[in-house]
């Protein structure tokens, strides 16, 4: 596998090497070997995979509170994405900033995600598959998330964002005095609190 760590420190895309014959090709997409000596987390719990039926689909910007932040290995495996992450953490020299990265089934490329930041993606094309590799186990009353498009980020999308849920075009506007790297959901009041909980 070939690591280029990006301008977001701690967070990697990864390609993978193929070895090629006249049957196709043999590579690895993980090698906790690999993952300890650059640093990164090795550790595996839960693997997932999000199936989208229609381009222009946003899913995200979604992290996880401590103490169950999760660093995540994201691959295409079927159509295309623009997959984003955000910085936030907070001692950061690249805090709030974000970057970009398009995964493919035909490209290969794997993003490595650390602690500390939110994810998310838009597709590029119908019927695209995403293979999620987590660190941490899901738990939904630690599940986070910050507004695809909050104007805190700018964050610049290639497509028109046709499809989104509910609950992912609701989130607050992000505000830095207000809201820590891990805590959004104790700042919402009222019914707005309750109906995050419950999500």
């Amino acid at each position: 596998m070939i690591f280029r760590e990006t301008k977001l420190k701690g967070a990697f895309i990864i390609e993978p090497e193929r070895i090629r014959d006249e049957r196709g090709y043999f590579a690895r997409t993980w090698c906790r070997r690999e993952f300890e000596s650059r640093g990164l987390n090795p550790r595996l719990v839960q693997c997932n995979i999000s199936y989208t039926r229609s381009r222009g689909t946003l899913r995200g910007m979604h992290y996880q509170e401590e103490p169950y932040g999760e660093a995540k290995l994201v691959r295409c495996i079927r159509g295309e994405l623009y997959d984003v992450i955000i910085d936030l953490r907070p001692g950061s020299p690249t805090y709030r900033e974000w970057l970009p990265v398009t995964l493919a089934e035909g490209n290969g490329r794997m993003l490595y995600i650390p602690e500390g930041f939110a994810h998310g993606f838009l597709t590029l094309q119908d019927n695209t598959e995403v293979f999620y590799q987590m660190s941490e186990f899901y738990r939904p009353e630690y599940a986070r998330g910050v507004r695809w498009d909050d104007p805190a980020f700018g964050i610049r999308w290639p497509v028109e964002v046709k499809a989104i849920s509910e609950r992912d075009a609701c989130y607050p506007d992000y505000e830095p005095q207000k809201y820590s790297m891990y805590s959004t959901l104790p700042f919402l009041e009222g019914e707005h609190a309750e109906y995050w909980k419950r999500r």
